[in-house]
């Protein structure tokens, strides 16, 4: 589920993908270390299917839109503290051909 938080990043995302139709981009789903490994793993992939469900919702090409979940593999903060494992808990856009 989005979280209202969420809106102004997508949108900003929404805005740049429909001005520039060439840019392909990865949604790239991640967790914290929190449960278990295959738990975490679909849990990242359905968290960039919604982002991309939203994106084509909005009238953006899915073919322009690839996704992919990693789990707790990648984390940007330390799995230690709860607000490092919120810091964990994120979807990522990466560009991907221009």
């Amino acid at each position: 589920e989005l979280q209202a938080s969420s809106f102004p990043e997508l949108r900003a995302l929404e805005a740049l993908l429909k001005a520039n139709p060439e840019i392909k981009v990865e949604i790239g789903g991640h967790t914290d270390n929190q449960g278990e490994k295959q738990f975490n793993q679909t849990l990242s992939l359905s968290r960039a299917e919604v982002v991309k469900a939203f994106l084509v919702d909005q009238g953006v090409e899915g073919d322009r839109l690839s996704t992919r979940g990693y789990g707790d593999s990648q984390p940007i903060a330390n799995n230690e503290s709860p607000e490092g494992r919120a810091k964990n808990r994120r979807t990522q856009i990466t560009v991907i051909s221009n």
